[in-house]
């Protein structure tokens, strides 16, 4: 599958969050169509409902209220429709053992927030540009791991 673009998922319950990833995604020389969801409930109600445009990419913070970002990956990486959508975690702090775990349960990309926004915006544009080069030249995605 070959497009112009990607559409691209953020579930965050942080509105400034939100509109720091709507701004990068914004001044990408890709293409990326993007929706927002601040709270697992409705991530994954939207993924299970009939119209739903399944994302190429979602990033979802690691301690979204309501349903948990453990039991989202959970229920994207054992559903066969949403194989090809690539995970990537993000949050302020965490312990190696938990990044560990989202790796085991199958999310492709771990990123440590950065605490500026020209971070945010390099760590989230090098995520991006790696997943385009994955998406147009056919490579394998179920190889893909990074951590950022």
């Amino acid at each position: 599958m070959n497009k112009e673009y990607l559409n691209i998922i953020t579930a965050d319950d942080d509105e400034g969050n939100i509109i720091f990833f709507k701004n990068i995604f914004k001044g990408l020389k890709i293409g990326v169509k993007s929706q927002c969801f601040s709270n697992g409930e409705d991530l994954m109600g939207y993924l299970n409902s009939c119209g739903a445009i399944i994302p190429e990419m979602v990033f979802i913070k690691y301690d979204i209220p309501g349903k948990k970002m453990m039991e989202c990956l959970e229920e994207i990486k054992t559903d066969p429709k949403f194989r090809d959508i690539v995970i990537t975690v993000y949050t302020d702090q965490i312990s190696e053992s938990e990044v560990e775990e989202i790796f085991v349960n199958g999310a492709n990309v771990f990123m440590k927030k950065p605490d500026t926004y020209e971070g945010l915006k390099k760590a989230v544009t090098e995520i991006i540009t790696i997943n385009w080069q994955y998406h147009t030249s056919g490579l394998n995605k179920d190889s893909f791991i990074m951590k950022v």
